[in-house]
């Protein structure tokens, strides 16, 4: 393998900038799309500490690998585009770039138009780490789009958005046959057993429904709760969920901020009104704060086929389910048509084991909330899209997987 940038000093160059500059980039994405600034400050940290573990571990990730008098080769595709969301601008981009370039590619970034600042402080930053010869970003228009999939040093792409949007960009790549990485959002599970800790569960979906203002793929959106705790967890939940402190991103106490766009509040308000009408009981919030601020909101007796429940809810609102026992948590749990993650709640060995092998998710965390790390493969299965970022698998995704046999 051949890389297009030296790793270490590069990488290590663009760690420093990173952290040296965190607070000068959490405001930006702060003043862009409304996260509050704490949150802002944690995705930039977060964008250092994947830049320093792919300098150390990403090489030997695409070692050759001997089998009998055979080996197997990671070599770059080529041309890695990646269209990327507002929601997390400098996150999104460096878990994708990061692994790409140490597989020796090249990468152009399409970035949301609701994010330029954030786009051009990529761009520059990455320049003067080392990679502007081998990486671009900007804001482009959605026309660009079609030529750029279409174009023949284009030999991948990595998608984040909605599931309208990237089936539509993964029909453009597959009439050129390029290679998609897909991450289409989430209506993720969060199961609650009687045998959990409930302290811990509570604040935990708090903080898990709440993160990046609710406008998270990964966020606990669906709150399944086995019935002999459920009213214990719905009165803690929703005395939690009314209890945040809302309003101004930039102000540190803050825990929850205004949604980045009046579409966004717009298509949220619908969803909630469409739930409401459909059966559902307002025990909090449901209503619109101020501009793009809404309230923290938990529904209860959410009827399945409501879209609360069936559609992937970008913003505070919590909706909560009753479950006779496991069985019946878990296909609640799959009744949806996304399938990205699932957060499990349970003291339980058996339980755990069960929800393991039975959650039609890409991931399974137990007792933790649903997160991303550099080290661990990232994705979903349905329609929260397909192939993985991250990890060992992430970074082979963006690699030619060449089989050697010598006789």
């Amino acid at each position: 393998m051949t890389a297009l940038v030296e790793a270490p000093a590069s990488h290590s160059l663009l760690a420093d900038i990173l952290e040296t500059r965190r607070e000068r980039y959490a405001g930006l994405i702060t003043t862009e799309m409304r996260k509050t600034i704490r949150s802002a400050r944690a995705e930039v940290a977060k964008c250092a500490k994947t830049v320093r573990y792919f300098s150390q571990h990403g090489p030997s990730m695409l070692r050759e690998e001997r089998i009998g008098n055979a080996f197997i080769r990671y070599e770059p595709l080529g041309t890695v585009l990646g269209i990327m969301p507002w929601n997390f601008p400098f996150w999104q981009v460096i878990r994708f770039a990061i692994p790409a370039l140490i597989a020796g590619n090249r990468v152009i970034v399409k970035h949301s138009s609701l994010v330029p600042g954030c786009a051009a402080a990529l761009e520059e930053l990455m320049g003067e780490a080392g990679f502007g010869d081998v990486f671009s970003c900007a804001s482009l228009p959605h026309d660009v789009v079609p030529a750029l999939i279409a174009d023949p040093r284009v030999r991948a792409v990595v998608v984040t958005a909605g599931h309208e949007t990237g089936s539509h960009l993964a029909s453009l790549a597959g009439k050129h046959v390029k290679k998609v990485i897909l991450e289409l959002g989430g209506s993720d599970a969060f199961i609650v057993m009687p045998s959990a800790d409930l302290n811990r569960a509570v604040a935990a979906a708090v903080r898990s429904r709440l993160h990046c203002n609710g406008q998270a793929c990964t966020a606990a959106k669906r709150f399944i709760v086995h019935r002999e705790i459920a009213d214990e967890f719905e009165h803690r939940f929703v005395a939690a969920m009314e209890s945040v402190r809302v309003g101004d991103p930039f102000d540190e106490r803050t825990e929850l901020g205004p949604l980045a766009t009046p579409d966004v509040i717009a298509r949220l308000e619908k969803q909630v009104a469409k739930t409401i009408a459909a059966g559902a009981t307002v025990l909090a919030g449901a209503y619109r704060i101020e501009e793009n601020l809404y309230a923290p909101t938990v529904l209860s007796d959410v009827p399945l086929d409501s879209p609360a429940a069936q559609e992937e809810t970008f913003g505070p609102v919590a909706a909560l389910f009753r479950a006779d026992d496991l069985a019946s948590a878990i296909a609640i749990a799959n009744n949806s048509r996304f399938g990205l993650g699932a957060s499990v709640w349970t003291r339980d060995r058996d339980e755990s084991d069960r929800c393991i092998r039975e959650l039609q998710t890409g991931q399974v965390f137990i007792n933790a909330i649903v997160s991303s790390d550099p080290a661990l493969p990232f994705g979903g299965t349905k329609d929260s899209g397909y192939g993985r970022e991250l990890g060992a698998a992430g970074i082979r995704e963006l690699t030619n997987v060449k089989c050697v046999s010598i006789a």
